[in-house]
């Protein structure tokens, strides 16, 4: 008895200093690390946050191997990280052998594209290999390719529900199951899950990818536990949980209109920074902008009904409606075309 309490004692004591470790990093800002010349995979990396993703990455000189369905698009941002390494490079001045200067050019990055579809498993490991085989051992896997189907859940084809959950969630498990042996083997990598404020709590009327963010969430947090089980600590996780954001991937999404100037959405160039400051870091989470964290506090501890209470209140509610009407008749226009 006395060593069960002597233990928890110790519990408490490492939870008070989590706290005050926490509250220090809110003071003194911790020191960013260095990804150059590490090997960086992005999924859904040709447009979105994908592509901002890699600009990043190409800013601090990582070597960027992109993935995406769209071979044009995917193109189209490996010639803006090109962009990027050409406005880096510049030579280094070092001592010459006789006591001149000679200089010498700096290490290169490069840029890798391949087109993947991360919803066939068969596709993800074989394309997996062929990184392994032409790039080397990856360091980062940002897992960020996510699709919405933008219908009610009895509208919905069962086919674009499975899409969801595939691209969305199950991916995620093939990507890292293609990856993680080699991080376990070095005791080296990190892993990054682009989430959504959605997989933390939900509204009406796009299910599917709601369903898909809540797994997503729940495979990565279950993985966290798996690695600290397994005194991995050279490998990080950081989970990105955005709130809407003006890419539009929810066109038209709209909370009530008194309420939408304190909480409009957000621009994806903030987002990605905000995220890149917790995985330079190795915070194990992110929610933009900070509210979420208190929004998903709050659903834990409140009443359903009074959840939502304050989804009327604030039009959360409804708040895809417009988006889910403005799909629906998009796909009626283009089924009208195609019918002349």
């Amino acid at each position: 008895m006395m060593i069960i309490l002597a233990e928890f004692f110790v519990v408490i004591l490492k939870v008070l200093w989590a706290f005050v470790a926490a509250g220090a990093k809110w003071v003194v800002k911790p020191k960013e690390k260095s990804v150059a010349g590490q090997v960086c995979v992005i999924t859904g990396a040709g447009s979105g946050l994908g592509r901002l993703f890699a600009k990043e990455f190409a800013r601090r000189r990582a070597i960027l191997v992109l993935w995406d369905i769209n071979s044009q698009s995917n193109e189209e941002t490996a010639e803006m990280v090109r962009q990027i390494y050409h406005e880096l490079d510049s030579p280094v001045a070092k001592d010459g052998p006789v006591g001149g200067v000679e200089e010498v050019p700096p290490f290169q990055p490069q840029v890798y594209t391949y087109v993947c579809d991360v919803g066939k498993r068969e596709s993800v490991y074989s394309t997996a290999e062929k990184v392994r085989r032409e790039v080397g051992e990856v360091d980062i896997l940002i897992n960020n390719a996510g699709v919405v189907s933008g219908h009610h859940l009895l509208e919905c084809p069962d086919e674009l529900i499975e899409r969801t959950m595939v691209v969305n969630c199950h991916a995620h498990f093939w990507t890292t199951k293609a990856f993680l042996p080699k991080m376990l083997e070095l005791n080296h990598g990190h892993i990054v899950t682009v989430a959504s404020s959605l997989g933390l709590f939900s509204t009406a009327g796009v299910e599917d990818y709601c369903a898909s963010k809540f797994g997503a969430i729940g495979f990565h947090e279950s993985l966290s536990h798996e690695l600290k089980a397994s005194e991995k600590d050279g490998i990080n996780m950081t989970l990105v949980c955005p709130y809407l954001m003006d890419t539009g991937m929810f066109k038209g999404c709209r909370i009530r209109k008194e309420i939408e100037p304190f909480l409009p959405p957000l621009k994806p160039e903030f987002c990605v920074k905000q995220a890149m400051r917790a995985i330079l870091t190795d915070q194990p989470m992110v929610c933009t902008p900070r509210i979420i964290y208190m929004v998903n506090f709050m659903k834990s501890i409140l009443p359903f009904e009074a959840i939502v209470c304050m989804y009327r209140f604030l039009g959360a509610d409804k708040c895809m409606y417009p988006f889910l009407a403005q799909r629906k008749e998009a796909m009626n226009n283009n089924e009208a075309k195609n019918g002349i």
